[in-house]
């Protein structure tokens, strides 16, 4: 069992930066990819970035690629989401997710933090 806590959201503007946090408990989530999502109203929640346990591997949605930049700390139970250059178009609520395995579909993800809130203005 997993339990997941997003902190770090809030509101910027266009061209700055801000840095998510997910702070995980149990003895295991050094085992777990760790995935981050977004939802934007009247949008499905969509791929974001994901680390596999190691952080050997990683994989990030195009549209964020050289933006964003996902990391884990498995001493401290905790993966980031450094996010760079924002625009408008990154305004959503973030969600991390848990599961074994790396994935990049949010139907694959056991475990899921409550979100937190990212919006940019322009």
């Amino acid at each position: 069992q997993v339990q997941l806590v997003e902190s770090g959201g809030g509101l910027v503007q266009a061209g700055g930066s801000l840095r998510l946090s997910c702070a995980a408990s149990g003895r295991t989530f050094s085992s777990y990819a760790m995935g981050w999502f977004r939802q934007a109203p009247g949008k499905e929640r969509e791929f974001v970035a994901v680390i596999n346990w190691s952080g050997g591997s990683i994989v990030y949605k195009d549209s964020v690629r050289g933006r964003f930049t996902i990391s884990r700390d498995n001493a401290k139970n905790t993966v980031y989401l450094q996010m760079n250059s924002l625009k408008p178009e990154d305004t959503a609520v973030y969600y991390c997710a848990a599961k074994a395995g790396l994935s990049t579909s949010s139907r694959e993800y056991d475990y899921w933090g409550q979100g937190t809130q990212v919006t940019v203005s322009s």
